[in-house]
């Protein structure tokens, strides 16, 4: 792999030239690279709609609170269980 020079930077703007210019493909080296964990990041979550009986509803929620976790957390766990177990 060929090493990088890189320059102190006076501003943003100089350094954004800088990276804006210079070719990193020429100095990458798969053996290089090194596994990463990001432990903190959340999964991209999405809004969704669905229709549901009113009455599981009232069931999801009850449960809910009987574990005291938030009853739209605990139908992803569910959605969540179910879809990993399926087969």
């Amino acid at each position: 792999m060929k090493k990088i020079n890189i320059p102190q930077f006076k501003n943003e703007d100089e350094e954004r030239e800088f990276w804006s210019n210079i070719d990193l493909s020429q100095h990458y080296v798969a053996s290089d690279l090194e596994e990463v964990n990001f432990p903190n990041l959340k999964p991209t979550t999405r809004p969704i709609s669905i229709r549901l009986p009113e009455n599981l509803i009232n069931r999801v929620k009850e449960r809910a609170n009987e574990v005291n976790i938030p009853y739209q957390s605990l139908i992803k766990e569910y959605i969540q269980k179910g879809v990993f177990s399926a087969k």
